[in-house]
């Protein structure tokens, strides 16, 4: 195994470990288990449920008792200083990840019941030498995470253990991986980093059991299949196309919903021609043999870095007078798209940044309609910037308000290309970069979209220089929770957007918060810096 060593750690000689024993003997995620929505006292996923709502049905902290709301714990993780995790709670166990480390928390106190160790990979590149990672996958008393170098690792519930160890994408040393595996059935699906970087993407479905392969689905098609014409000679090999955040699924369509990153190279199209399938897409795929069913693209033929890994939302309502099964991204270019989930059919689109200038809006069939604007030697102002428009961090959506929560930013910056050098591992694959326009300010703002009117129903503005990765949460309670702009830790009204509670954590967040019960009491949990903070009413 390269780079890394497992150490696991039973913390027995904790008092109260007898407690901690007896909450772990209560792991077994069942199938029916995955599929309950919206959730309550569990938190079982990466996002709550399968449908990426982050919506949950707990309301014992309500727009009335938040301001009383108080942090009851506090977890430190030493390997780290930037947690993206977050964390999953499971009948009183929190699990969460740092790094290549899983730990296992009693969610009451925060008490480390046990802990996986695992060492820092090395020799890695770009997003994957930062060695992030968003949390895990649980299916029955198995947990399930990804490591900085694209290994999937399946470890006991009970102890931290390791049960198996696979290496998905080991014939390319520039491929890494970021994201929360995905458990459908009794698969688990994964997808890598290094869209930027000249790798081909994937998502793929092990055997939760045995850790076997089960399908794979290339992002960028191989030579004679539809699409390849946008990849000459052996372009497809390092065509990006990455997914490195978890998809969202539909039981009823049997079909998994998963966003892709850019193309390669970056900013410079010399060697990619077309609208480069299948970057910058939302995949639908059929959850048992991985066979595409559906594809959109946001943005064909990428200059701008502008990756579709965004949450897709899965929302069942009636829509423009009609009863439908929408799939909502807000997506990095600047748009919020609704789709037909059962088919990809486009439906709308709303422009939701003032700084938009790569295009003049979206066609009736939800191609762009492109202005001139692109990377040059010289260098061109391109908005929205390289971050997006949005990103990767959590959007949520309300039953009741039937509103879309989502933080934007504003920002521009000046992209650069130059001639495509030739692949080489362990090299970045970007054709130049982008630079800080000097006098031009970024701006974060809380977005709430209700999709019933087609209407933004009110804008939260933050403070901060828009750097933070803060997602959303939201509750039966009436209530969004946000990372802000500020290192604070907030509440707003969902209906309203009125600012009702906040914390300061003192550290910048780059994770989404999530909520939890036990026996009756509502949690809510994020991760700040290297901490990940619990809250309760007293």
């Amino acid at each position: 195994m390269r780079n890394a060593a497992i150490v696991t750690v039973l913390l027995a000689s904790f008092s109260g470990f007898a407690d901690s024993d007896s909450v772990t003997a209560k792991i077994d995620v069942q199938p029916a288990d995955l599929l309950v929505h919206p959730p309550a006292g569990n938190w079982i996923s990466y996002n709550g449920d399968y449908s990426g709502r982050r919506y949950s049905r707990l309301n014992e902290i309500t727009t009335s008792n938040v301001p009383q709301l108080q942090a009851q714990w506090v977890f430190h993780s030493q390997n780290t200083n930037w947690l993206e995790t977050t964390p999953v709670v499971v009948n009183g166990l929190m699990l969460l990840t740092a790094s290549n480390d899983a730990f296992a928390l009693d969610a009451r106190t925060g008490r480390i019941v046990w802990h996986h160790a695992r060492r820092n990979s090395e020799g890695l590149i770009d997003d994957a030498s930062r060695h992030l990672n968003r949390g895990v996958a649980v299916w029955h008393d198995r947990i399930y995470m990804e490591t900085d170098n694209a290994h999937l690792l399946c470890l006991d519930a009970r102890s931290g253990n390791q049960i198996w160890d696979v290496a998905y994408a080991d014939w390319n040393k520039n491929y890494g991986a970021t994201s929360a595996p995905l458990i459908v059935k009794d698969r688990v699906l994964v997808g890598t980093s290094g869209g930027d970087d000249g790798v081909r993407g994937f998502v793929a479905a092990y055997d939760a059991l045995t850790g076997h392969l089960a399908w794979r689905f290339w992002t960028i098609p191989a030579p004679g299949d539809f699409g390849s014409d946008s990849w000459p000679g052996e372009a497809y090999l390092h065509g990006g196309g990455t997914t490195w955040m978890p998809g969202t699924y539909d039981p009823d369509l049997n079909l998994v919903f998963w966003g892709t990153s850019n193309p390669a190279p970056d900013f410079n199209d010399d060697v990619r021609p077309g609208d480069d399938l299948y970057t910058d897409c939302m995949l639908a795929l059929d959850a048992d043999t991985g066979k595409l069913s559906w594809y959109f693209q946001f943005t064909p033929h990428d200059l701008f870095d502008y990756d579709a890994v965004e949450t897709p939302i899965l929302v069942d309502t009636v829509y423009k007078g009609e009863p439908r099964k929408l799939l909502v991204q807000a997506n990095r270019n600047g748009y919020l798209y609704v789709l037909d989930r059962t088919n990809g059919k486009f439906l709308s689109s709303v422009p939701f940044v003032d700084k938009l200038n790569w295009a003049k809006g979206i066609d009736e069939h939800g191609r762009p309609i492109r202005t001139e604007i692109r990377p040059t030697p010289a260098g061109t102002r391109v908005c929205p910037g390289y971050s997006g428009a949005t990103n990767w961090y959590s959007p949520s959506y309300n039953e009741s308000t039937h509103t879309v929560y989502f933080l934007a930013r504003e920002e521009c910056e000046t992209y650069f290309s130059q001639p495509t050098e030739a692949f080489r591992e362990g090299k970045e694959y970007y054709s130049t970069g982008v630079k800080h326009i000097p006098g031009e300010s970024a701006q974060k703002i809380l977005l709430a979209y209700d999709l019933e009117k087609g209407a933004f129903a009110w804008k939260y503005p933050q403070s901060g220089h828009g750097h933070s990765s803060g997602g959303t949460m939201t509750t039966a309670g009436g209530l969004v929770f946000f990372g802000d702009d500020a290192g604070t830790f907030e509440a707003v009204d969902a209906a309203t957007g009125k600012p009702l509670w906040h914390f300061n954590t003192g550290q910048d967040m780059s994770a989404s918060p999530m909520t939890y019960a036990i026996e009756g009491k509502q949690y809510v949990a994020i991760a700040a810096g290297s901490d990940v903070f619990s809250f309760a009413l007293p």
